[in-house]
This record gives structure tokens, sequence and C-alpha cells, in this order.
């Protein structure tokens, strides 16, 4: 594999259609931790992420002339075969939440400035809790919700190429976004309020041991 150095990914995409295997296990091990977080911030388990990496990229290898760059990178491709793999999943799993479409969603985007506002106040929240509650708390939305904290957020796709990973607009990305992060705020206060009231009420009790 002759490439210059770091080959980037359509480098690499291109020597794999030639037949490279380097090139495939260079994009592989490029890759495969982000696909693989990206399943697992979907169905929260790690063996159907694993089944879920392990098709994507074989999926990659037999149909790698459907990739279209001007849609988007290459990585919002995997997420995409990722994403419509995991889906097959929950749709078989009642006990996930299933995709599907809801009327907010139709609903005007979030203006920016209530948009930055919400990250200040999921930013303040977050920083304050443990990286497993904030999993357990994305893992707990609705999983239209889920996909947009996990591809947004989580992963730092832009809105346009959540958009195409969704299959949806760019405006309904926006608004799945602000609402997933309201939906994040509140999920997050509570756990906090249970955390602070379970620790009151377990020093009351040691309080009265002592007494």
């Amino acid at each position: 594999m002759a490439l210059s150095n770091p080959p980037s990914d359509l480098d690499l995409l291109r020597l794999m259609r030639a037949g490279d295997e380097d090139a495939f296990v260079a994009l592989y091990r490029r890759r495969q931790g982000g696909v693989y977080r990206f399943a697992l911030q979907m169905c929260g388990s790690t063996a159907i992420a694993e089944d879920v990496t392990q098709e994507v990229f074989m999926a990659l290898m037999q149909d790698a002339c459907h990739f279209d760059p001007s849609r988007g990178s290459l990585a919002a491709y995997l997420y995409g075969i990722a994403r419509n793999q995991v889906l097959r999943v929950l749709a078989r799993d009642r006990a996930y939440v299933p995709m599907h479409d809801d009327a907010d969603d139709a609903q005007p985007s979030a203006t920016p400035d209530a948009l930055i506002a919400d990250c200040d106040v999921l930013g303040d929240l977050t920083r304050g809790e443990t990286i497993e509650r904030v999993r357990q708390a994305v893992l707990a939305l609705p999983a239209h919700y889920r996909e947009v904290v996990a591809l947004c957020e989580l992963q730092e796709l832009s809105y346009a190429e959540a958009a195409a990973v969704s299959g949806c607009a760019v405006g309904t990305v926006r608004s799945r976004l602000h609402r997933a992060r309201a939906m994040l705020i509140e999920k997050l206060r509570a756990t906090a309020e249970v955390k602070e009231a379970t620790t009151t009420t377990d020093s009351f009790r040691t309080a009265r041991c002592f007494a």
C-alpha cells in the first residue's frame, strides 16, 4: 500500500476496491471504534454492537461501490449502515423503544440561542454526573432522539451528515436534538435529585444510630 502519509479514507477505499487487503485493514482500524461506539450508544449491548460492527464492514467490502462522497463522509456512510443494522435489532426487541416519527418533529426548529442554552445546561449537568449515568440517560431516550445525540453530540457529525444518516431533513435533526437535550436535562436532574435524597436519608439514618 503506497500512499501519502497519512492516507485519507477515500485513498484507502480506492485501494480497497482495487483489492488491497492492507487498505481495508487500515480503514477498519481507523473507523471500527467509532462504528462500535455508535452502535453501543444506540443499543446498550456490547454483543449487539460487536455484531453490528462486523456487519458494517462486511457490507463495506461487498458494496463499497455504493458510497458516494458527494453525499457525505465515509464515516457518515458507515454510521448509516450501522443505524440500519441497529434498527433491525430494535424492531425485534420489545425492551427498546422503536424508531418512529414524532408529531413534534414537524414543529419549527429551535432558535440558535435556545440550542446554545441547552448545551450550556446539559454541559453543567454532565460535568457533575458519572459517565455511566449519562450513558444510561442517553439509552433511556426514544430511539430517534438517542440517534441524533449519538451522531451529533457523541460522534460529532454535522447536522447535514446526521440528516443523511437518518434519512430526514436537517431541520428535523435540529428539532430532535433540541428535544433530546431537554429530555436528557430532565433525566439527569431527576437522577441527581434521587441521589441527593438517598444521600440525605442515609446521613439521617447514620446520625440516628449515633444519637
